[in-house]
């Protein structure tokens, strides 16, 4: 699946109508359930460093986003992480809220995070948005883009 403008306004368009939908209050559907559990799993294969289920959860197309600006496709991340260049202590994900349209979601989250890099430990405490594609019945990160809060 390559990403094309139709996907970059959809995903755009998500945005706009998430922020507008009620937070509490609605019944949760099965797609924001997935969605929500491939959240977690994302996280846990990052702390495992599980080369195999990030493969799994990745969009081939990924735009990775840190907070700093440094932007990361797949191929870069998952060797970041499975190869243990970046090895991930704790992953804590507070206020999480997901917005499904089709065939595609918005996740947002605050992340607390302990890693360690060439030895050195860090923490960090940033807010996230992920863009999440329903592709082959499972869902796939395509997008994601930490910042500073």
């Amino acid at each position: 699946m390559s990403i094309t403008r139709r996907h970059l306004a959809a995903a755009g368009a998500l945005a706009f109508a998430a922020a507008s939908l009620p937070a509490a209050g609605h019944a949760q559907s099965a797609d924001e359930a997935a969605v929500r559990k491939a959240v977690d799993d994302l996280g846990k294969a990052m702390m495992a460093a599980d080369k195999a289920k990030l493969d799994a959860l990745l969009s081939d197309q990924l735009s990775y986003g840190h907070s700093a600006g440094r932007l990361e496709t797949k191929a870069i991340f998952m060797d970041v992480v499975a190869g243990k260049k970046t090895i991930y202590k704790s992953i804590a994900l507070t206020d999480p809220t997901v917005a499904v349209a089709g065939n595609n979601a918005i996740a947002r989250h605050t992340m607390a995070v302990e890693t360690e890099t060439d030895g050195k430990p860090s923490s960090a405490k940033v807010g996230v948005l992920q863009v999440w594609v329903k592709d082959g019945g499972s869902w796939k990160l395509l997008a994601r883009q930490a910042f500073r809060v």
